[in-house]
């Protein structure tokens, strides 16, 4: 079965960010075998001075498969969070079947990218979609935001990716076809979305971060003329990060 946890606002002005928090809980539910761990997704939610956000309002999602019960899954993510969250942090937690997430839940990830919405309307939905969805600490106000991240996630146009197996420790250069077999993307493609040629090399760099694009997991790479080892490298950070916010 696969599920969507979505978290958010667990940080505070001193610590790290809800990012390092999703992706911490992640290995600790797979080193419990609760899950089989797929991605982690960062989703930028509305910036408004009227929302009491930490840094940059940014929630993440962790796309799984179930191993364990979902309510031992969901007693894990409440222990860790609680455990693990900073002091003063409006933590929510929520915990969707794929199978659940109807369209009002996909609206409303969107919505909260434009709007200032309430908690009470998140578990208003939460429950009419048989969701779970709550607020662990403080104001309890990241509901809002947790429950936009399964929405986003499972919408499939919205965010880049936190984690990804092998993301991290793939540094180099490689053929497009196998710098695929050792990460889980589904498309690697130009800046204007053309797939690139299987034998044609490209340089990950130091931040190499995929973005969801028509439910696919995506590596947008742009074309390098000053090198003759590769013909294309990552997009660059202020790329990804002006199509992923």
């Amino acid at each position: 079965m696969q599920i969507i946890i979505g978290i958010d606002d667990t940080d505070n002005l001193e610590s790290r960010g809800t990012g390092h928090c999703a992706r911490q809980l992640g290995l600790s539910l797979v080193a419990s075998n609760l899950i089989e761990l797929q991605s982690i997704t960062r989703h930028q939610l509305l910036v408004d001075s009227r929302i009491p956000y930490t840094s940059h309002n940014s929630s993440a999602s962790l796309t799984c498969i179930a191993i364990g019960k979902t309510e031992s899954i969901i007693e894990h993510c409440r222990e860790f969070l609680l455990r693990e969250s900073a002091n003063g942090s409006d933590v929510g937690l929520c915990i969707a079947k794929l199978t659940d997430v109807s369209n009002n839940v996909i609206s409303w990830g969107n919505r909260a990218k434009i709007e200032i919405l309430t908690k009470f309307e998140a578990h208003q939905l939460a429950k009419e979609n048989n969701i779970h969805l709550e607020g662990l600490t403080g104001e309890k106000i990241g509901v809002i935001g947790s429950l936009a991240a399964v929405g986003l996630r499972v919408e499939g146009n919205d965010g880049r990716l936190l984690w990804l197996q092998n993301l991290r420790n793939t540094i180099g250069i490689f053929p497009a076809l196998e710098l695929q077999n050792l990460l889980p993307v589904d498309v690697i493609c130009d800046l204007l979305g053309t797939s690139i040629n299987n034998q044609e090399k490209i340089n990950t760099g130091e931040w190499c971060r995929p973005v969801m694009i028509n439910k696919k997991i995506t590596l947008i790479v742009e074309k390098e003329t000053n090198n003759g080892n590769y013909q294309w490298k990552s997009a660059s950070k202020e790329y990804i990060k002006s199509i992923s916010q």
